[in-house]
């Protein structure tokens, strides 16, 4: 095999000679051995990184503040407020603002305006909690849904299965070796 300055090699003889080009053009290119194009992995290098943002203890006092700040704003209702929009703003403001200056520090290349282009993109493949934050960003809807269930938490109006649930052999009551009964209800009570 016979190679060239220009990484172009040709395989065979001179008088059959194939050519194969292994330089590499465009920003599409696929890694073969990931299987991943060169945008599959920045956009998945930004969620690494968003991860370890939003994990963060500055993050999650920025996120808690403003939920705190507004929980009580909102109602489960289908009629949304005129003010609901502009807290959806404001959290918008806020939170991406945080994370573009987080994510600069860490890729100076980073474009917010592009990564927002490719969440869009791939909107319906996505799953996880933290595209559910993401999404908060251009869904308002999981935004007040998000706003909610802080309230929910927040005010007790959670339910609490951990206490209902009880594992208990069966063969306590029905003489049956080696069985197991889940049930709603304390056999022997609370």
């Amino acid at each position: 095999m016979a190679s060239n300055s220009n990484n172009v090699y040709s395989l065979g003889d001179h008088d059959s000679e194939m050519e194969m080009d292994f330089t590499h053009e465009g920003e599409a290119d696929e890694d073969l051995a990931m299987g991943s194009s060169t945008k599959d992995v920045l956009f998945d290098s930004v969620i690494g990184h968003i991860e370890d943002i939003i994990m963060e203890e500055p993050f999650q006092i920025i996120q808690t503040s403003f939920l705190e700040k507004y929980y009580k704003e909102f109602d489960d209702s289908e009629e949304n407020k005129f003010c609901y929009t502009d807290i959806h703003k404001e959290y918008i403001s806020v939170i991406e603002s945080y994370l573009e200056i987080e994510l600069k520090k860490r890729m100076s290349d980073f474009s917010m305006v592009e990564f927002t282009q490719q969440l869009r993109d791939r909107k319906q493949e996505l799953e996880g909690e933290i595209f559910e934050i993401l999404l908060t960003f251009s869904d308002f809807m999981a935004f007040k849904e998000m706003l909610l269930d802080y309230k929910t938490e927040k005010e007790g109006n959670t339910i609490d299965l951990s206490g209902g649930l009880t594992v208990v052999p069966v063969k306590d009551k029905l003489n049956l070796d080696d069985a197991f009964c889940i049930s709603g209800k304390s056999l022997k009570g609370p």
